[in-house]
This record gives structure tokens, sequence and C-alpha cells, in this order.
């Protein structure tokens, strides 16, 4: 099955789902957000990654702010930086006989802070590398994470497990959204760091109700 261009949905909203399908269903069912110290940190690694021209080294090209897509997870995107490393591409599907590129597609992806304890950055990464896949044809066994905190590159192999949580993910996010449903909130640890924290309101909110409606109502009473 092949999903399409109307219902792709964000490569972005794979790590809000791997996070908290709360936040998930906050930000894209319910159109809420708000910054915090982390997000803006974020927005603005990003955008200097994104400004810079793209280059050649050698056997590398660089490419930053590449759109991707992938019809069979439904997922698009922007690429930080692409990498393309000369040498033998090994097509992507199977029946195909020919080599589609010279150049083997190499996705980083660029994150503030350190590594996390959850699978949900290199779940994007792969994600990328799908997308990626897809467009050209080509078998792409690794990318990278580069994190912001101890600056430092990390390679991060695409093999199959990680590929199948990948799809796994790509598929709970459209059978979330296609709900339309907020699931309830369960307070944790991690909530502190959420940008969302003070719109969710765990304790506040009640089972399956809506934040946004919950403060509408609020206004309108006070």
């Amino acid at each position: 099955m092949n999903y399409s261009e109307d219902d792709l949905l964000p490569i972005s909203a794979l790590q809000h789902l791997l996070f908290c399908e709360r936040q998930c269903a906050l930000i894209h069912i319910e159109q809420a957000w708000e910054e915090n110290r982390f997000t803006v940190e974020g927005h603005i690694l990003h955008e200097h990654v994104h400004e810079r021209e793209d280059e050649s080294r050698g056997d590398v090209r660089i490419s930053r702010g590449l759109r991707l897509r992938s019809l069979r997870l439904g997922l698009t995107g922007v690429a930080d930086v692409v990498e393309f490393h000369r040498g033998q591409a090994e097509p992507f599907y199977s029946e195909s006989t020919s080599i589609s590129t010279e150049w083997v597609p190499f996705p980083v992806e660029y994150k503030r802070g350190k590594p996390k304890s959850n699978q949900c950055d290199e779940v994007q990464l792969c994600a990328q590398a799908i997308c990626l896949e897809e467009m050209m044809n080509v078998r792409i066994p690794a990318g990278a994470l580069f994190y912001g905190t101890p600056r430092r590159r990390t390679d991060v192999p695409l093999d199959d497990d990680l590929r199948r949580t990948t799809e796994q993910a790509a598929d709970r996010l459209h059978r979330l959204l296609d709900t339309g449903t907020t699931p309830p909130a369960l307070y944790e640890k991690k909530c502190d760091t959420c940008s969302l924290l003070h719109l969710c309101m765990p304790e506040t909110a009640g089972r399956g109700k809506s934040a946004v409606h919950y403060l509408a109502r609020m206004l309108q009473s006070s």
C-alpha cells in the first residue's frame, strides 16, 4: 500500500510520537505549540545548518535542506544534511538490475543536546534514509547523528531492526492521527522538559479530554 501526496505526514512527527503520543496528538491533531529553551535551541541549530551552502570535498558532495518523501511510509520532510559518497551503489528495489547512481547517500541529522535513552532520533534518521532510498532507488546502509552538546557525530547502522521499528512507528503515527483523538495525559519525569507541559496539564485536562478545548472553556468562564 502506498499513501497519496495528500496523506503525507511530517517525518519530525515520529520523534514526537516516540517521545509521547499525547504530545504528538496535541501538536498534529490540536495544532497546539509552545516554545521553550530546548525547542528554540533546536530551531537555531537547524537554521544554522540549512543556511550554509552546498559543497564538495573530494569524493563527498554535501547537500543541505533536501526535500524528502516516501509514499510507502506516508512521510515527508527536509533533511539537515545528506552527504553523497562516491562509490558503487546497490539498488534498493530487488527487481532492478542496474546501479542507480555512483553516489551513495549518507543522511546526517543534527540534534541539540546529547543522545537520548530511546530511539526517537535513530528512527527519524532511518525514515529520512528510507525516503532517499525510495526517491533514488539506492540502498543506504548507514547515516549519522550529530549532537550539539558533545559536538560529536555518531554513525548509525540502518539495520533490519531499526527499519522495522521505523515502519511500525510510521504506521502508528497514521493510525493515531486518523483517530483524531488525543490520548489521556500521564505525568512522567520527561514531562518537565516538554514545551507543552502547561497546555497538556496532566492532572487537570482529564482522561481523553482536549487540552486546547479545556483552555478555551476556562477562558470563556473567566
